[in-house]
């Protein structure tokens, strides 16, 4: 039986200070018995000696110091996990939220995880396909990937986010595909919306959703993102499954982690957040990938808000150097109804030639990718100088660009986000595209596919 302590010292806030404690360790798990009986959950933060600082999970309103009891568990957070977990909606600590019973756990994972051996990782190769020809066609998805996307407030990333949930598969393969997908810090509104999303469609069956409100507690966002991941490795490397995992805010987490490290009285760092937030989103993102000898993978979709649409900010900037690539959401092509607004010229999945080309996707997708990025960009150069000089200082040819980059953005971006595209309609609509350029100036594809796709073309 645990041992109990009523030597709380101090309050402050959701952080305590209880002395006198023996055999308690860092990340343990307690519970507080007030005097009317009520028990709380707390985690500890801090040992320094025989003192313990916890954080509270619910608020420390009606403690009474002198008549409330600890007891430490001896033990860190764990998640009970079984294949029964699909289709279910928990909260941020694991508990159902939907109504349904309990889930009967074939066993308990600490939410920590245990970390991936380098040499035991396998390189990622396979093609996702998301249905959305931004991120298939040009910033291509490959199992076992890390790609976060960079949006801002107010841009309809989690319209994109419920889009990939519901459409992504892994083509040709018989292993079973889930979706994990934890949300921390949004709105009842937000939460009710990927809920809904997911239920019209089908896709809860096939999905394990965490849910932590914007008024739930901040401690518990620190650990919604691991009992995701937790789930999703049992079900990649236990079950054999591939697995997506969608993580949305990534932002409300390390301002959550900013939070905890204030209440700590830690000495801040960049911007207020703490020191150690480079490592702290590592230990989350490392968690993704392949492992040699076992089918199932996790591939990983954070989803972050740069605060005043910053690239430099902490966040983005910390998130960009862990994961291989990002893709990034503009306000100026939302403003221009593009749905969804990707910006595919900053954009970037360092992986994607891995998984493209000849019985992955189609031999000439990595040929027409590279001209339709050229073509784009040479495309926005001209309309800015149209800008500047006015169309009659344009050559034909740059007219012919300007007019590529606006087609580009209406046929090709802009899908909406109930379409679904395969890989095939994508590079088709692509084809269709350069097309509008003459044949002399598609110098980035060979003769043999302009003599196949280019030549007939309707």
């Amino acid at each position: 039986m645990p041992k109990e302590y009523r030597t709380i010292e101090e309050v402050a806030g959701p952080i305590m200070l209880v002395k006198g404690v023996e055999d308690v360790n860092y990340n343990d798990l307690g519970v507080i018995e007030l005097s009317n009986g009520d028990k709380r959950r707390c985690k500890v933060l801090e040992i320094n000696g025989q003192d313990a600082i916890v954080q509270l999970f619910e608020n420390s309103a009606g403690i009474n110091l002198a008549e409330s009891k600890v007891r430490f568990l001896g033990r860190s957070m764990e998640l009970g996990v079984s294949i029964d977990m699909l289709g279910r909606v928990f909260d941020g600590l694991g508990s159902p939220m939907d109504g349904g019973p309990e889930i009967i756990p074939d066993e308990r994972l600490d939410i920590n995880g245990l970390p991936m051996n380098p040499a035991a990782r396998s390189y990622p190769q396979e093609f996702i396909q998301t249905g959305v020809s931004a991120i298939d066609g040009l910033n291509t998805l490959v199992r076992g990937q890390k790609l976060p996307i960079f949006s801002a407030s107010g841009l309809p990333h989690a319209n994109l986010a419920a889009q990939i949930a519901r459409q992504a598969k892994v083509r040709e393969t018989k292993e079973p595909f889930a979706v994990v997908f934890a949300a921390m810090g949004i709105t009842f509104e937000e939460s009710n919306f990927f809920i809904e999303s997911f239920k019209e469609t089908g896709a809860i069956d096939r999905t394990v959703m965490f849910v932590n409100l914007a008024n739930d507690p901040v401690v518990e966002r620190i650990a919604t993102p691991r009992m995701a991941l937790t789930a999703a490795e049992y079900l990649a490397f236990t079950a054999n499954m591939h697995v997506l995992v969608i993580m949305t805010d990534i932002t409300n987490y390390a301002d959550a982690l900013r939070e905890v490290s204030a209440a700590r009285k830690e000495v801040p760092g960049r911007r207020g957040y703490p020191g150690y937030m480079y490592t702290d989103l590592a230990s989350l993102y490392e968690r993704a990938g392949r492992q040699k000898g076992k089918s199932g993978s996790i591939t990983l979709i954070p989803i972050l808000t740069m605060p005043e649409d910053d690239k430099t900010h902490p966040i983005p900037d910390l998130t960009g150097y862990i994961t291989e690539g990002q893709i990034i959401l503009s306000r100026e092509l939302h403003r221009k109804g593009v749905v969804p607004p990707i910006d595919v010229l900053p954009s970037l999945s360092r992986l994607k030639d891995k998984g493209i080309g000849e019985g992955k996707t189609r031999a000439d997708h990595s040929n027409t990718m590279n001209q339709l990025f050229s073509a784009y960009a040479r495309g926005k150069d001209a309309k800015e100088l149209m800008v500047v000089l006015g169309e009659a200082a344009l050559t034909p040819t740059d007219l012919l660009y300007a007019k590529f980059a606006d087609e580009f953005e209406k046929r090709y971006v802009s899908q909406g986000f109930e379409n679904d595209r395969s890989i095939e309609e994508t590079l088709e609509i692509g084809w269709q595209l350069l097309k509008l350029l003459p044949r002399s100036e598609l110098r980035r594809i060979k003769e043999e596919y302009l003599v196949m796709y280019y030549d007939t073309q309707k």
